[in-house]
């Protein structure tokens, strides 16, 4: 949730023009996140817990893509995005530890 509210700090930095295209695609990618993880802690089956957490690791993996470029192209400042790149990171080892936790 927290990377989700730093995107969402991060978008105003945006084209106007980029408002249906990267704006749109990080937002939704990033809000992705905890919303897999929220729907797959509700399912029953380790099987569907663990699709629902592969889904989330996917649309992280998306949004940290979506980052560089923002950055490389000179749309977000790198140093306006360490924080969120933290979150993302730390996200991604509770990701990973819950899906080997799952998986045995």
């Amino acid at each position: 949730m927290l990377a989700a509210r730093a995107v969402y700090r991060l978008v105003p930095r945006l084209p106007r023009e980029e408002t249906y295209g990267m704006r749109s695609q990080i937002t939704r990618a990033v809000v992705s996140i905890p919303a897999n993880i929220a729907e797959g802690w509700t399912r029953e089956s380790d099987r569907e817990k663990m699709q629902f957490l592969a889904i989330a690791q996917g649309s992280l993996a998306e949004t940290e893509t979506l980052l560089t470029l923002c950055e490389q192209i000179g749309w977000f400042p790198e140093e306006e995005t360490q924080i969120l790149r933290g979150l993302l990171d730390e996200t991604s080892r509770i990701l990973t530890t819950l899906r080997r936790k799952h998986r045995r």
